[in-house]
């Protein structure tokens, strides 16, 4: 009789551990890992042999229609939503014709919340600054410097 409540006892505390999110959850990527820059540097008219040597093999390249390629990527950050980012590639006679896809598309909000984490606030007002202040406003602030001459002693 212990020992089932012993048993009974590290289930529950397996079960409360898990529900807690004290388990690790690694992320997980997988599909296509492409690079901006090589994205950024597909033109129209390029060959499928140069698409192929730039940006690697496509994730999916149906026999069906051989003239298109799709790159597709998956993302889950530590057992959060899946994100799925696509690119696709359509070909006319050998030859590059249309790229298509949301494949380096940020979300808005996300990055808001990346940028919190770093607390980097800055003023929405652009007008005030430290050339807005006066002397007097500047000394008392600890800004010693006169206005204009940003601590160059007039030397260029």
């Amino acid at each position: 009789m212990h020992k089932l409540i012993r048993t009974l006892g590290f289930a529950l505390l397996g079960l409360s551990l898990a529900s807690c999110r004290l388990v690790y959850t690694p992320d997980v990527q997988q599909g296509n890992l492409l690079d901006k820059k090589n994205v950024d540097q597909l033109k129209p008219g390029m060959t499928k042999r140069q698409v192929l040597v730039l940006m690697g093999s496509p994730s999916v390249a149906t026999p069906f229609d051989q003239n298109r390629w799709d790159y597709v990527s998956t993302q889950q950050h530590r057992g959060g939503p899946i994100k799925v980012r696509t690119l696709s590639l359509s070909f006319n006679n050998d030859s590059l014709v249309r790229t298509e896809g949301d494949f380096f598309a940020e979300d808005a909000k996300k990055l808001v919340e990346e940028q919190k984490k770093f607390r980097a606030g800055y003023p929405v007002d652009e007008n005030s600054g430290d050339k807005t202040k006066t002397p007097e406003e500047q000394k008392k602030d600890g800004n010693t410097f006169p206005t204009g001459n940003n601590g160059n002693n007039g030397g260029n």
